[in-house]
């Protein structure tokens, strides 16, 4: 087993001068009620193939076809615009996320600030290994990550990253030198 090497690791930046935000992960929530999408589009499509030329006097081809669209439309396209449309970022300084088709909302807390990391999963998300995660720094932020892949992975990162941010703002609110030394009075 090798041993990392120093140039792998995060260097800190210099006390006094601020760390460059990084992207540490995007995410978005899990597909998995997207199957059922799937689903109904494979079934549009088999129905409509096996009823077209063959509708019932009243009826035209030109009904079936805009009755599937729609079909599509509302139950395929929407949903999959609506999952595509929620995104959360897990930065070195914080944790985003924006959601919204029309109206775009995004929230954020910051790692420095700190907050509660709770983790909820249900029978069906541990069979997926996803789970909702809940950021609240007990005054106003609050922030539900819903139905995110890896939950305790990404929950573990969370935890990480408030750590760090927390001892090198702590490090700076001290005021050390350059040379590391705790200032004596």
């Amino acid at each position: 087993m090798s041993q990392p090497t120093p140039a792998a690791r995060l260097q800190t930046p210099p006390p006094g001068t601020r760390a460059p935000e990084l992207v540490v992960a995007r995410l978005r929530s899990h597909g998995g009620h997207l199957v059922w999408s799937a689903v109904l589009l494979i079934a549009v499509a088999g129905v409509t193939g096996w009823l077209f030329d063959n509708l019932p006097a009243p009826f035209e081809n030109w009904m079936l076809l805009t009755a599937a669209g729609a079909v599509v439309l509302l139950g395929v396209v929407l949903p999959f615009l609506v999952w595509l449309s929620r995104t959360y970022t897990i930065t070195t300084r914080r944790v985003i996320s924006k959601s919204g088709l029309l109206a775009r909302h995004r929230s954020e807390l910051s790692h420095a600030r700190g907050y509660a990391v709770t983790t909820r999963r249900s029978v069906a998300q541990r069979m997926r290994g996803t789970g909702t995660l809940m950021l609240s720094d007990g005054v106003e932020g609050r922030l539900e990550l819903r139905d995110v892949p890896h939950a305790v992975l990404v929950g573990e990162v969370l935890v990480d990253q408030i750590e760090l941010n927390q001892i090198l703002a702590h490090r700076d609110s001290q005021g050390l030198g350059s040379t590391g030394d705790i200032p004596t009075d």
